[in-house]
């Protein structure tokens, strides 16, 4: 049977009461006396024993759009925003546009604009009730417009939020910045999301010293008891490849050379953004493509020694696994 058929059951019957009369001979098949199922994909009612047609052409009177996952859903439906963390409410107040025009795409009146305009003062005012709310409104505002310089994914956003809900819930912020304490947050979220971004990227687009950002993450871990593991030099290598476009051949290179550095131990206290960007470089020499150390260190923000030392321990590394 199709995944659109729909077996009918207590509760259909019931809604279908008030549609129209039924009868106990509407609910079996006429032929066979099989229970009928409902083919949405077809508008069909069939018996599913026999698969006699007994009514087609039926009205949909579902959603004419299409969803595919529940994220796609949220989107479509029409019934209002999905709340999210991301926004100090949760996006359950209202938002008066700024285009000062009606429903019809006129432009309001210079009255109407100032009424309007007085409006959204207000509801302003209204929608921070409190030293914390305007606080938590501030910190995820940072953090929105740190996670889009950097190209985070909506569900790092997301779980930067929560972890700054906790940390202002728990009584961290006093002695610290906002600043600091979300930036920490994002820092956060971005290692355990898998997409990870080095401190002196963060710290490039923070307001606050990286000294700080590095403090204040310690303590936000510790204090939260964050699982947080060790990055991955792989999860740079992508998004270092990218910006250097490079081959596919070229990544899966620069990943088999960081997979033979593991088995020979010698990435352990090494910087994972050093690694990544060395075994790029090699991977890119070793694949014919011309890419300079200055144009992996400026992708990286790493220096150049770092690339050369790094680089030399990879080959060496590989050169051993191909003796053994």
């Amino acid at each position: 049977m199709s995944e659109n058929v729909r077996a009918y059951t207590a509760e259909h019957v019931d809604n279908e009461r008030e549609e129209r009369p039924s009868t106990t001979e509407e609910l079996s098949c006429p032929e066979c006396g099989g229970q009928l199922a409902t083919d949405t994909e077809h508008g069909e009612t069939v018996c599913a024993d026999c698969g006699l047609v007994v009514e087609e052409n039926e009205i949909d009177r579902g959603p004419e759009w299409r969803a595919f996952d529940s994220r796609e859903k949220d989107r479509k439906s029409r019934v209002g925003a999905p709340t999210t963390n991301m926004m100090h409410d949760k996006g359950l107040s209202t938002n008066i546009g700024w285009q000062d025009k009606d429903a019809y795409g006129k432009s309001l009146s210079s009255r109407q604009r100032e009424k309007m305009q007085r409006l959204r003062t207000w509801n302003e005012r209204f929608r921070t009730r409190d030293s914390k709310e305007r606080n938590l409104k501030q910190a995820l505002g940072e953090i929105d417009r740190m996670a889009s310089a950097l190209g985070l994914p909506d569900n790092v956003r997301e779980t930067a939020s929560v972890i700054y809900r906790r940390a202002l819930d728990e009584d961290l912020l006093p002695g610290r910045s906002i600043e600091g304490v979300s930036t920490a947050a994002l820092y956060a979220a971005a290692r355990q999301a898998g997409t990870p971004r080095s401190l002196d990227e963060i710290a490039g687009v923070s307001r606050v010293q990286k000294d700080e950002i590095a403090r204040t993450y310690r303590y936000v871990v510790r204090e939260l008891k964050l699982e947080i593991r060790p990055a991955d030099p792989e999860s740079y290598v992508p998004r270092f490849a990218s910006d250097l476009g490079l081959s596919d051949e070229a990544e899966r290179r620069a990943r088999a050379l960081l997979g033979t550095a593991k088995s020979a131990g010698i990435h352990s206290g090494k910087s994972p953004v050093g690694l990544a960007a060395a075994a790029v470089y090699a991977a890119a020499l070793l694949t014919n493509e011309k890419v300079t150390q200055s144009e992996v260190s400026d992708v990286a923000n790493i220096s150049e020694v770092t690339i050369r030392n790094r680089y030399h321990e990879l080959l060496e590394a590989e050169d051993g696994v191909a003796m053994n």
